[in-house]
């Protein structure tokens, strides 16, 4: 699919830039270098788990069902090393192994408590061994401090608790020979210091021959020297041994542990495959988040429609300086299949043209991408572009051989899934014969089928465009009077260069400009120009239709409050007819019995107020019933309900067909008043000061002038001119 997606497409469009954003949001040194691996991806059925996992993460933000920490050590060094035969590596390795090993468990069992919300990322967790075997070994040797467990095997119980003996033997020695030294003044003011991990008595160098030990070193001064006792030497050396000794068994059982571990390597590495892969699947939906992207529709139709699309490279940057930017809509598809865009220099064409190429590559390569979610885009094989000039003082290529060259694999590539980008079409060369040729190479990219923007000053191109069916101008708006660009896209129109007008406000003399108008052709001169002030109605118009909308939306919004209101203070009488109803039915009901319980005190007949009791329910039964019939339950009831209705139909289908033949009646009756009216309008004669419409439009204008069978309509701020028989008489004159 996307294999002929080139290394040089992707640096035109400077997605290694976008890569580096996208880095800065992993939490992991073995992501971000994976990230910078990421290119546009082959085949479509992993591009879309990849989209739809990015996806999911994204929309986790707003869940409370975030994706838990998926944070790990970089341990493929120690991975390579427990893989060798009889060979161990160190606690805190171990320990990193069996945390990735708990983190990537603690995954498994997330994403499938929540598959509903993360269906993706449950599919790809399951293709995960789930197991504790690697932790719960691990545990069981090493604490979580990193030192191994006293009970991790039966001799090194005993080597520690010999050490721990001997240690208490040190101390009490060492304590004893303090005593004595310091009882027979031999000691200094500091009494003992540490030297190389051994307590050592601080002797007078006087004294020194009165105190019996190995002698370890003196101060600087030289008055004191360091004398570790003799009582404590032979214990000093067994507890040496015994440190040695634990030593060889630690390393005995870190490799007995590393024998039990080493089956599980190539699941340790799937592992940290795993993690590396949720770690860049979390930096593109943070970069996402960050630059408000989101995933359009993909569809199978051929088309491209990015709606209020912008670049994401020019957005952060722009941030940064806290500058606007102006989004884009841009769309391309079977009946608009090449845009060609025109206009000034640093009006944007440019920028529109890598935006559209960066966001389909991003989106090829697994990242969302800053449009509306309303866009949508298909997935092209190829992505071709040239953009900038490319001199090769390397290989001694001109602008125009090198492009060339370019448009040389651009006619191999091209096809019907190809998506080709063009920046300053044509240049580089004469501008008849570069130009003539470059219609040639367009003619082809058209024959071909295949989707292109290109950008361009060659007249011939504009002229090109507007008369192949499927090609359309385009021109980025320019304001006629700052000579400012103002960076919006408008399809269906050439767009003028601006050439004399920009020279002009760069402070070329107005002389000299006059001088270079005159060496141009005339005709090239007022196509510009017409261009030019086509442009120029263009963007006051757009200016005015920006205003209305605006007007619009505040109205819509006054409305929309209104109605709000309106809505509370509907449902607020509501409730209060309710509860006004409710309140009747209370009273109502407490009169009727109050009369009955009345009548039972002054007769006393018991059977008197049940009969009448009874009845009276009966009727309120009866009532409630009308207003809301059961629905039958048995079938006999089901059967009766299903006869009323059929008969039901008859009547209503009785009544319908009646009506209809009255219908019938009343529609001759119009049409002859309708064809005796078309008759008085066809043979009457308009006259100056009728009120008239033209057919099929709304507004109402008055008859100024009357010339044969064309007349001249005032409309208040303008007039136009018709064919009397396009009118149709709203009121005569008086």
């Amino acid at each position: 699919m996307a294999k002929n997606i080139s290394e040089k497409t992707l640096q035109d469009l400077e997605f290694s830039t976008v890569l580096q954003h996208v880095s800065e949001h992993c939490i992991s040194g073995l992501g971000k270098e994976k990230v910078f691996e990421i290119s546009p991806i082959d085949k479509k059925q992993n591009l879309f788990k990849e989209l739809h996992l990015v996806d999911e993460y994204l929309t986790s933000f707003e869940s409370e069902n975030r994706v838990p920490n998926h944070g790990f050590d970089n341990i493929i060094e120690s991975v390579k090393r427990l893989a060798i035969e009889n060979s161990f590596i160190e606690t805190d390795a171990f320990l990193k192994i069996a945390t990735t090993s708990l983190t990537v468990n603690e995954l498994i069992k997330f994403f499938k408590k929540f598959k509903i919300q993360f269906p993706t990322f449950f599919e790809l967790s399951q293709e995960i061994e789930f197991t504790t075997f690697v932790d719960d070994e691990i545990k069981k040797i090493i604490d979580i401090s990193g030192e191994v467990k006293n009970n991790a095997s039966t001799v090194l119980k005993q080597i520690r608790k010999d050490i721990n003996n001997v240690r208490g033997k040190i101390g009490a020695s060492f304590t004893s020979a303090l005593t004595k030294a310091s009882g027979a003044g031999h000691l200094d003011d500091i009494k003992e210091t540490v030297v190389d991990n051994q307590r050592v008595l601080a002797v007078s160098a006087m004294h020194r021959r009165k105190v019996s030990g190995s002698l370890l070193g003196s101060s600087k001064s030289g008055n004191i020297v360091y004398i570790a006792p003799q009582a404590t030497l032979s214990y000093s050396r067994e507890y040496q041994n015994l440190v040695y000794e634990e030593k060889q068994e630690i390393v005995k059982i870190l490799r007995a542990l590393a024998e039990t571990i080493r089956p599980s390597v190539l699941l340790i590495e799937e592992y940290i495959t795993f993690l590396i892969h949720i770690d860049t699947v979390g930096a593109k939906a943070k970069y996402a988040q960050e630059i408000n992207a989101v995933l359009p529709k993909i569809s199978k139709e051929k088309k491209i429609f990015f709606k209020n699309a912008y670049h994401p490279i020019l957005w952060k940057k722009n941030k940064e300086q806290k500058k606007h930017i102006v989004s884009q809509s841009i769309e391309l598809n079977e009946k608009q299949q090449i845009i060609v865009i025109s206009g000034p220099n640093a009006g944007g064409k440019s920028i529109t043209l890598k935006t559209i190429g960066l966001l389909q590559v991003m989106l090829q390569s697994g990242i969302l991408i800053p449009v509306d979610d309303r866009s949508q885009t298909y997935i092209f094989d190829t992505v071709l572009t040239d953009i900038g000039d490319n001199q090769s003082i390397e290989n001694q290529l001109s602008t125009y051989s090198y492009r060339l060259k370019n448009m040389r694999y651009f006619l191999r590539k091209c096809n019907e899934s190809t998506l080709f980008l063009i920046d300053e079409f044509g240049t580089g060369s004469d501008p008849e014969l570069g130009g003539a040729l470059a219609e040639i190479f367009l003619e082809e990219f058209y024959n071909k089928k295949a989707f292109g923007i290109i950008t361009t000053h060659y007249s011939n191109l504009k002229v090109l465009a507007n008369e192949l069916d499927n090609v359309t101008n385009a021109n980025m708006q320019f304001d006629e009077r700052s000579l400012e660009p103002l960076y919006r896209l408008f399809i269906g129109q050439a767009g003028s260069s601006f050439t004399f007008e920009v020279a002009q406000k760069n402070g070329i003399p107005f002389s000299l400009i006059n001088r270079a108008k005159k060496r141009v052709e005339t005709e090239k001169v007022r196509l510009d120009k017409t261009i030019s002030k086509l442009q120029k109605e263009r963007n006051r118009l757009q200016k005015n239709s920006d205003s209305l909308e605006q007007q619009k939306n505040q109205g819509q919004e006054h409305l929309d409050n209104l109605q709000e209101k309106e809505q509370r203070v509907q449902d607020k009488l509501s409730g209060f007819q309710e509860l006004y109803d409710s309140n009747l039915k209370m009273l109502s009901l407490g009169r009727k019995i109050n009369e009955f319980l009345n009548k039972y005190f002054q007769t006393n007949n018991k059977k008197e107020l049940n009969s009448s009791f009874n009845k009276w329910v009966v009727e309120e039964k009866v009532k409630y019933l009308k207003k809301k019939p059961e629905k039958p339950k048995t079938k006999a009831q089901k059967q009766k309900a299903k006869v009323v209705e059929k008969k039901q139909q008859e009547i209503i289908k009785k009544v319908e067909k009646e009506v209809l033949q009255k219908v019938v009646e009343v529609r001759k009756v119009k049409k002859i008043e309708a064809i005796k009216i078309a008759k008085e309008k066809a043979e009457y004669i308009y006259k100056v000061n009728d009120q008239v419409r033209i057919i099929d439009s709304n507004s109402v204008g008055t008859i100024d002038k009357i010339d044969k069978k064309n007349v001249t309509i005032n409309y208040g701020i303008f007039t136009t001119k018709t064919s009397v028989k396009n009118l149709e008489l709203v009121k005569r004159a008086k």
